[in-house]
């Protein structure tokens, strides 16, 4: 008993020192000419998170800009979205094509006004404004798109299904997730045609914590896509023995929790730059945080899909996803793909090699001069889908 307050004391002393601990310095973000000119930059090479955007349309639109306040930035981008909106609603009854087109234009430009986060009024009202558009382009979409809800645990899973014209019988299924800023409507957009091109449907869907998923990112999160498997395995369209699931970026650290949990119901498992262990660790997040790689706001991303404000909170909570004592490293999985660039600045490689060395055998893709995903000038995000990810997934899940 004489030494419950001498213990008592200690563990006072020691949660002070720890709760003094400095936060480390993240470098400064990019200045507001600073970030214009990367913008400008990668819409002339189309790069993520521009791919896909007209030159002269950014142009103008960053011209409109002065700051990096998030009330003008969203302000300027939905100010041209709503011009293509505009144009839609206009071709829709008579040029569907045209309609689609312009719909696709307002999603994007829209979506670029809420990007990375929607962390203000307006940021939020240009997210609203981007799914809206989008729907609408579901409506037209060739081939048609399905719209799944799935009820769950009082809300709903909501997932873009779209499959190859004429297709028929039981296919099989690649379940698509999305990564932090590119959400489930990026999927169809960016990927959906090659997905098609190459015999496979698709359900494109978020990741916990982004655009309409029902959780934030926790521990056992991973249970969204268990029950969006339960409901796959109901369809008379889908063959229950040719699941496969594909994660990009954030989204492939979903993938590889699935890829474990359910690997009696998958046939394959892609992690495309997913995180599995360090990325987790504070150390790693405290580099990683300031990288120039991402474009901006980096920071505000990462905290909002756990639900968390300042940086010391976040660096507390984050730890808790981390692989290593998870008891499933060890655990068989389905065939699995690994993809990364070994100088991804966001992810690190090293947890691509920890699922190597780990569990069952396993095939990778690694690109030794790429950044995220594997990504560079030679290796474009679409390149890699192409060449080296589809193929896979279609040897994969061939009857």
């Amino acid at each position: 008993m004489r030494m419950l307050p001498a213990l008592l004391s200690s563990l006072a002393i020691a949660t002070s020192a720890i709760a003094q601990t400095p936060l480390p310095t993240l470098a400064p973000e990019r200045t507001w000419p600073e970030l214009k000119a990367a913008i400008q930059d990668r819409v002339k090479r189309q790069a993520y998170p521009l791919t896909g955007y007209q030159a002269a349309e950014v142009e103008e639109i960053l011209s409109r800009i002065q700051s990096r306040d998030p009330e003008e930035w969203a302000r300027s981008w939905s100010l041209t979205a709503e011009k293509h909106l505009a144009a839609a609603e206009a071709a829709r009854a008579g040029d569907p094509s045209k309609a689609r087109h312009a719909y696709l234009e307002a999603w994007k430009y829209f979506g670029f006004g809420a990007w990375p986060v929607q962390s203000s009024p307006g940021k939020k009202r240009a997210h609203e404004r981007a799914v809206e558009a989008f729907r609408s382009y579901v409506t037209l979409a060739d081939p048609p798109i399905e719209t799944v809800r799935i009820p769950f645990e009082g809300r709903e899973i909501v997932g873009l299904l779209q499959k190859p014209k004429g297709m028929t019988g039981r296919m099989p299924v690649v379940i698509s997730i999305g990564g932090l800023d590119s959400y489930k409507e990026y999927v169809v957009e960016q990927y959906g045609t090659h997905y098609l091109a190459a015999g496979l449907p698709f359900l494109a869907m978020d990741m916990p914590g982004t655009n309409e998923a029902p959780l934030l990112i926790d521990k056992g999160a991973e249970r969204m896509f268990s029950r969006t498997i339960d409901h796959l395995l109901t369809r008379a369209d889908i063959d229950p023995k040719r699941i496969a699931i594909k994660g990009v970026s954030f989204g492939g650290f979903w993938s590889t929790r699935v890829a474990y949990s359910e690997q009696a119901r998958l046939r394959a498992a892609v992690v495309w730059g997913g995180p599995t262990d360090e990325y987790f660790m504070p150390g790693w997040q405290s580099k990683a945080l300031s990288t120039r790689e991402y474009l901006f706001d980096l920071f505000p991303a990462r905290a909002s899909v756990y639900g968390v404000k300042t940086l010391g909170e976040y660096l507390d909570y984050v730890p808790r996803m981390a692989m290593r004592n998870s008891g499933l490293l060890e655990r068989p999985t389905p065939p699995m793909l690994l993809v990364n660039g070994a100088r991804d600045s966001q992810v690190p490689i090293d947890d691509l090699y920890l699922l190597m060395k780990r569990g069952s055998p396993k095939e990778a893709w690694v690109n030794p001069e790429g950044g995220h995903i594997g990504r560079n000038r030679e290796w474009s995000d679409i390149r890699i889908f192409r060449e080296v990810i589809l193929p896979w997934l279609a040897r994969q899940l061939a009857p």
